[in-house]
């Protein structure tokens, strides 16, 4: 397999094909069995329930990509009829399909947002092991501040008090036990319209007794099942983190760590407000020096992906991907794809699938994205305005280079 080098001979489709990427933001794999019912769930990324009755999730762009892509890999014809796929997938359980799937990706590592999901899906290291590659993991901020919180709620401590330390605290450990990133899904919770400035402690301190004190009074919330999987946080332990202090104040945590800052912007499912996720809305928080310090990898993107390549060119640590929409936009993801490599520095823009569940995700991520990328690339070097030896390079720095740099890996 190519890990970046040229190769003579291959036309930019092939090299695309033959490179190992970098998933720089992806999820875990199903572990269990599925019905077919969760599985469309699962291709519909807006949606937070059941698929319509006389309706089917495979009539999509991402349904028909599943169809063209996934089904030879499962021993089916391309384009074999969404009842002969699932009859053929059901046929094979769950494990045997990830393990047909999976290692089509192409992926040598996989970089894991580990935050939503539990027990559904596979681990770091599971999905590595069925994939192949290496799997590092990301720390969901809101996700570990619910578990501290319920966590403080059930001793008792609802005064608020030491719950700045001992967020800190869980933040060290988390690098400590070797997490390569940290998340955010302020956009989910309260919307990237903030005032961006790090509250003072007693700010802190006041909205964490306040929430405290409605973990200690409310029920734990049900887990999350696989509809909406793509959302910043239906499976808490308690009510989820939604005050805009204690969001900020987990952002400027992370950012003191130093590590590479993941923030979810543009597309998602229902439970986010799309017009508030809009990556420019985070220039207050992108001009501050100690921000500017760190790498911030703005997630997604789509529809605001020239807003992010704005910011990537103006900002020298912003980083950008069209991960999960180039899935949702199947035969349309190459527009997509071309338009990210319009103004973002090549240097700072990256590969990622953010596939959560089904494995046809990981894969198609993967799939797509090489076409993409390739025939956009192909289409300027035929016009003369890119030389092949740059397009190679290119890809490579997109598709791997670029995250072994950010992440250092």
């Amino acid at each position: 397999m190519n890990r970046g080098g040229r190769q003579s001979g291959l036309s930019l489709a092939e090299f695309a094909a033959r490179l190992r990427l970098v998933d720089h933001h992806v999820h875990g794999a199903f572990r269990g069995p599925l019905t077919r019912t969760a599985f469309e769930e699962s291709l519909n990324e807006g949606s937070t329930g059941p698929v319509p009755s006389g309706t089917t999730s495979f009539d999509s762009q991402l349904g028909f990509a599943v169809r063209r892509w996934c089904a030879p890999l499962l021993g089916l014809p391309a384009h074999a009829p969404a009842d002969d796929y699932w009859r053929q997938r059901a046929l094979l359980g769950e494990q045997e399909a990830a393990a047909r799937l999976l290692p089509a990706a192409g992926v040598d590592r996989w970089i894991v947002d580990t935050g939503y999901g539990g027990d559904l899906l596979l681990s770091p290291a599971e999905l590595a092991g069925a994939a192949g590659g290496t799997a590092y993991e990301v720390v969901r901020l809101e996700a570990l501040a619910e578990s501290l919180a319920a966590s403080m709620a059930a001793e008792g401590a609802t005064s608020g008090r030491g719950y700045a330390d001992a967020y800190r605290d869980l933040l060290r450990q988390a690098a400590a036990a070797g997490a390569v990133g940290l998340k955010t899904v302020v956009a989910y919770r309260a919307g990237l319209d903030l005032d961006w400035s790090a509250p003072d402690p007693d700010a802190v301190r006041r909205a964490a007794g306040g929430w405290l004190a409605r973990c200690a009074a409310e029920p734990a919330g049900e887990p999350g099942g696989p509809a909406g999987a793509g959302t910043g946080g239906a499976q808490q332990e308690g009510p989820r983190l939604t005050d805009p202090v204690l969001l900020r104040f987990g952002v400027h945590c992370a950012v003191e760590m130093g590590l590479p800052l993941q923030i979810h912007t543009g597309l998602g499912d229902r439970d986010l407000d799309l017009h508030r996720a809009d990556p420019m809305l985070l220039l207050g928080l992108l001009r501050q020096p100690a921000v500017a310090a760190v790498p911030v990898m703005l997630l997604h993107c789509y529809p605001y992906h020239r807003q992010a390549g704005y910011l990537a060119q103006a900002f020298d640590r912003v980083y950008c991907d069209v991960g999960l929409a180039v899935n949702h936009l199947g035969a349309r993801s190459a527009a997509v794809v071309a338009e990210s490599m319009e103004l973002a520095p090549f240097g700072r823009l990256l590969y990622s699938s953010d596939a959560w569940g089904p494995a046809e995700l990981h894969v198609l991520g993967a799939a797509l994205w090489r076409r993409a990328a390739a025939a956009a690339a192909q289409s300027w070097v035929d016009a003369g305005d890119w030389s092949e030896p740059d397009a190679r390079r290119v890809l490579t720095m997109i598709g791997r280079d670029n995250a072994l740099s950010a992440y250092g890996l």
